[in-house]
């Protein structure tokens, strides 16, 4: 009886995925997060100077990878190397996730590093789902926009698409992350499922060192990919506007300006001007050659 009401509890339990960005730039801290749960997941940028190394030891370790690849975001600021914007081609767009999965061995995900710009345009997704799709990789959106686009354009490919719940380390205080783990929790118990998301800060580390070994009988530590079959609910509204091409070089060239007569033209009339017309032709080189020619036939030459 005992071991029944365990299998039903287990089976109604709700499951808590934790995502941990940004490996690849703090081996000490990131070494401290893959001595946690297996159930753990992180996500590896691609250009990191660790990138191989953290995600062949997390592998290992029995974590979860993803690549976590910078996307264009709304706001004006520096972009990383290879960061996805949304008016590249489909074949750049395929180049740059070629080579993060190249750097990212085992990854089996991708999730948005940045990308409010990126993520918010239909068009933009279309192409990094075709790309997905190749690799047989699915989509943790980080939902830093409200109206992502990534769910509505992997509509007709076989990319599965799971979003973020809860941002657990917006400060690194404490006691807000604390709270943000306690939403997380709350949200996966009421839903059945949640997603949190945070980052290898030190603070964060001695939250989920505290907390990750103390959750609630009822809520499960899962990897991010088991919940890809998880219910999910496209919020987004439509957004088909185009990327903005860049704007077309400014032609230097001005053309000429139009001289402004003082006085209007004297009218040309007709008599006047067959006759300019007639002393033109008469005067010109070939009609002089034929005329010359003419009036030599028949002479005797010297």
């Amino acid at each position: 009886m005992a071991s029944l009401l365990a299998c039903s509890a287990s089976a109604f339990a709700g499951k808590l995925a934790i995502v941990i960005d940004d490996f690849g730039y703090r081996p000490q801290t990131e070494n401290q997060v893959l001595a946690m749960p297996a159930a753990l997941s992180v996500a590896v940028l691609p250009n990191a100077p660790h990138a191989r190394e953290m995600a062949t030891k997390a592998h290992n370790a029995g974590h979860e990878v993803l690549i976590h690849l910078p996307m264009a975001p709304l706001s004006k600021q520096p972009l990383e190397k290879d960061t996805l914007r949304p008016e590249m081609s489909s074949a750049e767009i395929e180049r740059i996730i070629s080579d993060a999965v190249s750097k990212v061995p085992y990854a089996t995900g991708l999730n948005n590093h940045m990308g409010s710009a990126m993520t918010s345009s239909l068009f933009g997704m279309q192409k990094v789902m075709q790309a997905l799709e190749r690799y047989d990789l699915y989509f943790l959106d980080s939902m830093t926009i409200g109206n992502s686009q990534a769910m509505r354009a992997a509509n007709g490919t076989g990319v599965k698409v799971i979003k973020r719940k809860v941002f657990l380390d917006d400060t690194q205080n404490e006691g807000d992350i604390r709270r943000q783990f306690i939403r997380a929790v709350e949200l996966a118990r009421r839903n059945g499922s949640a997603i949190a998301i945070g980052h290898p800060h030190p603070s964060t580390v001695r939250v989920l060192q505290q907390m990750i070994y103390n959750l609630p009988a009822d809520i499960t530590l899962v990897r991010a990919s088991s919940l890809l079959n998880e219910p999910q609910v496209d919020t987004s509204t439509p957004n088909q506007a185009q990327p903005q091409n860049p704007p077309a070089p400014r032609n230097p060239f001005r053309g000429v300006r139009v001289c402004q007569t003082k006085h209007a033209p004297e009218p040309v009339y007709a008599g006047h001007f067959f006759a300019v017309v007639k002393e033109s032709v008469s005067e010109s080189t070939l009609i002089k050659y034929f005329t010359n020619q003419w009036q030599g036939w028949g002479k005797p030459r010297p």
